[in-house]
């Protein structure tokens, strides 16, 4: 039903002369802004000293206008012009970017990138049209995802979307949102600073930057001063501190018995629904309260809401339907496929 297309949402200034260093444009993605250039996602990974990203940034700051270019860039030549883009943010961030986004990318772009990084060329640009444009917040597209998505769940239900930077939570119910059940807080980035404070008492980190540490937290394994270094266990243990000292609090502060009565399942969305350990820690608290599940490919689950929004937005043309998370970890673009569910992701199917 749905393409995806996944990378890390990290930039690097980058002005040499890269050619042939990836298999393809997503893995070699190289954009330029005012002249400049800066690889994105996995080539700034691999070619890069120090691939960052601030988290939770306004829409004119440099970092998300490169990913934004970057997904339009992925969407365009999948499906060429015009595009219907949806989008979205945290609940803590909506209200003060919304506007602000839906005037960025409700434009003609002319996105000037390198050909040469995955042997198509020299350096290129391409115009992308937009016809139609929404920003919504981030868990009502994993609630759009999960009605009228693949898994078409019915009746009253509590969402949780486990980000990097942002915890998102509410009760959909098949009349709308409630929205005084809406809860957004620290998202998985607490952990990965835990982390890394951890290993910082017995390893020097040479100078690693937050992403770098989160791509060894995702795969359970660090490389430091040429040491393979589990840590698997030491994940596990900050994971559970995140839930007991933020996670579980703030549902506790945002749902209420009534809220219980209305519902008994809760779907658990976003990259952090890959560990199981903060899985575990869910089904612990509410093992005889809810049912919980994971849902399908939780990871791109916002994206493919925003996608079918999308659709809903330009009265049902998927061909040009759009969804684009721009997330603090990963960037995920969400295209309509009547053949086949793909997905085409640089994350693994379980940390």
């Amino acid at each position: 039903m749905f393409k995806t297309y996944t990378f890390p949402s990290v930039i690097e200034g980058n002005n040499t002369d890269l050619r042939n260093v990836s298999p393809d444009l997503i893995n070699g993605l190289k954009i330029y802004h005012e002249n400049e250039g800066y690889v994105i996602g996995n080539l700034a990974l691999t070619e890069g000293v120090s691939p960052h990203r601030n988290i939770n940034s306004a829409p004119d700051e440099l970092d998300y206008s490169l990913l934004l270019k970057s997904g339009l860039l992925l969407a365009n030549q999948k499906l060429g012009n015009p595009l219907t883009v949806t989008t979205g943010f945290p609940f803590s961030t909506f209200q003060l970017y919304k506007e602000q986004a839906t005037g960025q990318i409700n434009a003609n772009h002319i996105i000037d990138y390198e050909a040469a990084t995955y042997g198509g060329g020299s350096r290129k640009n391409v115009q992308v049209e937009i016809d139609g444009v929404q920003v919504i917040p981030e868990v009502i597209g994993c609630a759009i995802a999960l009605r009228k998505g693949m898994q078409k769940v019915d009746g009253n239900f509590f969402v949780m979307s486990l980000g990097y930077g942002t915890l998102e939570g509410l009760l959909s119910t098949e009349g709308g949102i409630v929205q005084r059940t809406s809860l957004s807080t620290y998202g998985l980035r607490y952990a990965v600073n835990l982390l890394e404070k951890e290993l910082a008492k017995t390893y020097y980190l040479e100078l690693k930057t937050e992403h770098q540490i989160d791509v060894a937290f995702q795969k359970g394994v660090i490389f430091l001063n040429r040491k393979r270094i589990d840590i698997k266990s030491m994940r596990d243990k900050v994971i559970r501190q995140y839930y007991e000292d933020v996670v579980s609090p703030a549902m506790r502060k945002a749902f209420n018995d009534n809220d219980f009565t209305m519902s008994h399942r809760m779907f658990l969305a976003g990259g952090g629904a890959l560990y199981n350990q903060l899985v575990d820690c869910f089904k612990e608290e509410f093992q005889d309260v809810l049912e919980l599940e994971v849902a399908q490919e939780p990871q791109s689950l916002a994206s493919r809401g925003y996608c079918i929004n999308s659709a809903q937005l330009n009265g049902g043309m998927k061909g040009n339907a759009v969804g684009l998370d721009i997330g603090n970890a990963t960037t995920i673009v969400s295209i309509y496929d009547e053949n086949n569910t793909v997905s085409e992701s640089s994350i693994p199917a379980e940390y």
